[in-house]
């Protein structure tokens, strides 16, 4: 999400921002580690929207590579979709002033989304769409095999909801995954993030964020309904939003509906079945 952070100009400097850096390198320390996001010469291509989230995973993640015990490189990718008022000049002057390798792809996907989606329609998936099919081609060129995005818990949550409520699908964003063509892997570092620790860590570091014009006017998408839904629950019972995300990661598939993921068909009797009839006792 590409909001627009205003500088804190003290928090840089005190404790508590010194523990929410560790916290989110811990984080995604962790993530990496427990799904082998990254490997010995591994070639990383970290797409840099100039949202909060992606500032703050190219700032840890070249923090990580310092003392990675593996060798792996980084790159940053901008894709410039030519939104009018953009401003061009601020990302590859903050990328040189940190000294990271980057490159700015200037492709006019807004033209298209445009001239394609009627007024008042969600732009969303045919600009997911187009920029998906670039980043793929750019991450060739520059010869990285990883491809780093900017996805955090809450994004994950979120995606799930969207998912049931509208798709039918019990599914989410996963941490790792390889394109379809099988070119390149696509990595979540910033899975077991908080959104809030994000948005404070970008104020933090006052990296000169860039808003997202294309849709972030879009007041009535269904993820901001959901992102609203999560934030008023979240309000009510502090923590639910881990809690949905922790069982994503404790999934049974005995207790669900999916036949071609569990064979609920030839099940016979003394047939051992993981918590068995515990799942209806109270909690």
């Amino acid at each position: 999400m590409n909001d627009i952070v205003q500088p804190i100009h003290f928090e840089s400097r005190s404790t508590n921002f010194n523990r929410l850096k560790g916290r989110l390198e811990s984080a995604v320390g962790k993530a990496i580690g427990d799904f082998n996001m990254i490997e010995d010469g591994d070639t990383v291509m970290v797409c840099l929207s100039g949202g909060k989230d992606s500032y703050t995973l190219l700032d840890i993640l070249l923090t990580l590579r310092k003392r990675a015990p593996i060798d792996f490189k980084i790159v940053a990718m901008n894709l410039d979709q030519k939104q009018p008022g953009f401003p061009e000049e601020v990302l590859p002057t903050y990328l040189k002033s940190i000294g990271v390798d980057f490159h700015i792809e200037a492709q006019d996907t807004y033209s298209i989304v445009k001239e394609k989606i009627p007024e008042g329609k969600t732009t969303c998936s045919l600009c997911s769409r187009l920029r998906r099919g670039i980043i793929y081609k750019v991450a060739g060129e520059l010869g990285a095999n990883k491809i780093a995005l900017g996805h955090h818990r809450d994004d994950m949550v979120e995606t799930l909801f969207l998912n049931m409520f509208f798709g039918g699908k019990l599914k989410a964003m996963p941490p790792k995954l390889v394109t379809d063509k099988g070119d390149h892997i696509v990595i979540r570092p910033l899975a077991y993030c908080a959104e809030n620790d994000i948005a404070r860590y970008a104020r933090g570091m006052e990296f000169p964020i860039i808003p997202c014009n294309l849709c972030g006017s879009q007041e009535n998408l269904q993820r901001q309904n959901i992102k609203t839904m999560l934030t008023n629950w979240e309000r009510e019972y502090p923590g639910r939003t881990q809690t949905i995300f922790t069982a994503m990661q404790n999934v049974k598939f005995s207790h669900l509906m999916d036949g071609n993921l569990f064979d609920f068909k030839n099940m016979q009797l003394g047939a051992k079945v993981e918590e068995g009839d515990v799942a209806f006792d109270d909690h």
